[in-house]
């Protein structure tokens, strides 16, 4: 339901003022920078490895864009973490990773389970490269 608030019962509650309203910003993923590099490695190690297996030249092109697609849009989330305003945070060293572990919406989560999290779909990519290399080799 709604309900009507008068502007006397309002500035009651609210206060205005001509400053601008200072925020902390935290875009920091919370892991450290090397499983982002490990992700993208594992991503464009399989564009590399269907580059090698397929080496066509009709595939260069969308190989490449693909490649790039997955470049940028890391980029773009490495350079959105480190954004202003007042964006002080630093992203975990590995020290402070194994140490701590970091919280999700599911619970706690140790530095091994975390990298398991991360890296299992860039690893299952690749595995499933080297099995399409297996089938391609044996044909």
């Amino acid at each position: 339901m709604s309900k009507r608030i008068s502007t006397a019962e309002l500035a009651q509650v609210v206060a205005v003022t001509a400053a601008p309203v200072q925020t902390r910003v935290d875009r920091n993923f919370g892991l450290p920078s090397g499983l982002y590099a490990a992700t993208v490695g594992l991503y464009l190690a399989f564009i590399g490895l269907m580059a090698v297996l397929f080496a066509n030249p009709e595939l260069a092109i969308p190989l490449v864009v693909i490649a790039a697609f997955i470049a940028f849009g890391f980029g773009v989330a490495g350079v959105w973490a480190k954004m202003q305003p007042e964006n002080d945070t630093r992203p975990l060293s590995w020290g402070q990773f194994s140490n701590r572990g970091i919280q999700t919406l599911s619970g706690p989560l140790t530095a091994s389970q975390a990298s398991v999290q991360v890296l299992i779909l860039p690893v299952l990519i690749l595995v499933w490269g080297l099995a399409i290399a297996v089938i391609v080799a044996v044909q």
